[in-house]
């Protein structure tokens, strides 16, 4: 069991910038690939970016490939999403996930083994 603890969400206009990190305790999460999902009211939860544990992998939705950056820190045992020119639609509950694998087979909600409590990013038009 990894902890994940979320922070960096809130409210930005159209075209703004926010950067989400997620600090990891526990279990040792060197070796998990980490990733962040979103989920917006009504709606499932989305998967939108993932990072292995060397950091060689790299995979984004199709709908922030661009615009969002996901980074970790080993030592620090953190993990970022650097988010850019963000849309209205970006608004949703962020989540931190620790996949249950170093490289899962899918990048979807079923591969993972910790979820963060998730924190709030609004984007205003």
């Amino acid at each position: 069991q990894v902890d994940l603890v979320e922070s960096g969400g809130g409210l930005v206009q159209a075209g703004g910038s926010l950067r989400l990190s997620c600090a990891a305790s526990g279990r040792t999460f060197s070796r998990n690939a980490m990733g962040w999902f979103r989920q917006a009211p009504g709606k499932e939860r989305e998967f939108v970016a993932a990072r292995d544990w060397s950091g060689s992998i790299t995979v984004y939705a199709n709908s922030v490939k661009g615009r969002f950056s996901i980074s970790r820190d080993n030592v620090q045992n953190t993990v970022y999403l650097q988010m850019n020119s963000l849309k209205p639609e970006d608004t949703a509950v962020y989540y931190c996930a620790a996949f249950m694998m170093a490289n899962p087979s899918t990048y979807d909600t079923t591969s993972v083994g910790s979820w963060g409590q998730g924190t709030q990013v609004t984007v205003s038009s």
